[in-house]
């Protein structure tokens, strides 16, 4: 029997995707993440935004193409958010949700190898595997990654309850994984991968044995890879962290969620941090790590931004220096208390997205130009034009002759495509 599991969204969803992929070869079943024909389909949902959901929906009916009578298991934040919408749908087999996804697929697989497994009664509750939230740290995860680098995922859930957001209540509260089991992990991952990513839905709140971020990091110290952080909030920086990423060979690439350059729009958003206390740890990352590239998501047009406070927005960016801006216009979610909040006009929001965005380019090729020159190590990781693709520690994207998996020293020469080409010493 040969399945695909199709992950939308986040990276922790591409782990959780991973991990079921790795359950079918364990069953002794052939399994991909390629969108391509076969006997049981896997649709691990994301719900982030509207257009989220929507996509998650039109990949049913994707799937189906490549096979009319293959079986379909969703689950994930979208079904999570709306199971109904996943139920009445006739080529949706079996629905679950976020919480145990792996015990969701067994089930699944004990199901369809029944006589008569093929369900068409919307209301048949056999199709509906539950979507009750966890609360504690589900670690029955093994994946095996396809890709250069390996991804670990560290933490679920989250606290933060931003007004604009639906995921505390999709993926429930924060938990985290035991630091031993992170460990053993990574240790087994580096015998492949020469980079490892810790990711969770909210890194920032880890918390296990006792300790946070900073304990985690100094764990991995040993580990034979480089590392890095995924997306974090602003708040988890501080010296004893900054001190242990720089010791533990960690890579200087912050990704640090900022979402609006205004004090009154960030408390707006339910954020619990002012515009001074996030550049002020802008600049302790700076004074640690004087190349870093900073990243960060920026959400334009959320509802009762006035111009100014988008002037605002950025200003904070400049003052920043953001390698990249991950700009998202603001999008109505249900359910969420920012849609009591009073509407800008889509136009204006596109507009000011836009110039966020040019803003974004104009800082990256700074940030590229400080870089030229320099002698970095470049992780190659695919090949294009008979160039290797890889990323430098502060991940800037690099075309080099490096083979591909190979970890080395490349001087950075000249701005080439949408990174920098790099000569071998």
């Amino acid at each position: 029997m040969k399945a695909v599991v199709f992950s939308l969204g986040c990276k922790v969803n591409s782990y959780e995707g991973q991990a079921i992929i790795n359950l079918f070869h364990e069953m002794g079943h052939e399994a991909t993440d390629k969108i391509e024909p076969a006997d049981v389909y896997v649709l691990n949902t994301c719900s982030v935004t509207a257009e989220a959901d929507k996509k998650s929906r039109q990949a049913v009916e994707r799937l189906k193409k490549h096979n009319p009578d293959a079986k379909i298991l969703v689950l994930g934040c979208s079904s999570q958010n709306n199971p109904e919408r996943f139920l009445c749908n006739q080529k949706v087999t079996a629905v679950s949700g976020v919480g145990g996804k792996i015990e969701a697929v067994k089930r699944f697989m004990s199901d369809i190898n029944r006589k008569n497994a093929v369900i068409s009664d919307i209301n048949d509750q056999n199709r509906f595997y539950g979507c009750d939230l966890p609360t504690e740290y589900e670690d029955n995860l093994s994946p095996k990654s396809t890709m250069t680098r390996s991804y670990i995922k560290v933490q679920d859930g989250c606290n933060n309850f931003c007004t604009y957001c639906r995921i505390p209540y999709l993926r429930g509260r924060s938990r985290s994984r035991s630091i031993d089991s992170i460990v053993r992990e990574a240790y087994e991952v580096a015998r492949h991968s020469k980079e490892i990513i810790l990711t969770g839905i909210n890194v920032s709140d880890f918390k296990a044995e006792g300790g946070g971020l900073t304990k985690l990091v100094y764990a991995l110290k040993d580990v034979p890879a480089r590392k890095r952080l995924s997306s974090l909030e602003c708040e988890v920086i501080d010296e004893n962290l900054l001190v242990a990423l720089g010791e533990c060979g960690f890579c200087d690439h912050f990704h640090l969620s900022l979402q609006s350059g205004s004090d009154s729009v960030l408390k707006k958003m339910n954020r619990h941090y002012t515009v001074a206390e996030y550049l002020a740890k802008t600049k302790l990352i700076y004074s640690h790590f004087p190349f870093a590239a900073i990243t960060t998501d920026i959400i334009a047009g959320f509802p009762t931004e006035t111009e100014d406070d988008h002037n605002r927005c950025m200003d904070t960016a400049r003052a920043a220096r953001f390698a990249a801006i991950h700009v998202f216009p603001y999008s109505e979610r249900a359910g969420t208390a920012a849609v009591k909040l009073p509407q800008i006009d889509k136009a204006i929001r596109a507009k000011r997205a836009a110039q966020l965005i040019a803003l974004g380019a104009e800082l990256k090729d700074k940030f590229i130009a400080a870089n030229l020159g320099r002698i970095v190590e470049v992780y190659a990781e695919t090949q294009r034009d008979g160039l290797s693709e890889g990323y430098t520690s502060n991940y800037i994207k690099v075309y080099s002759p490096l083979g591909v998996g190979e970890l080395g020293k490349v001087k950075l020469v000249s701005p080439y495509l949408d990174g920098i080409k790099g000569e071998l010493l």
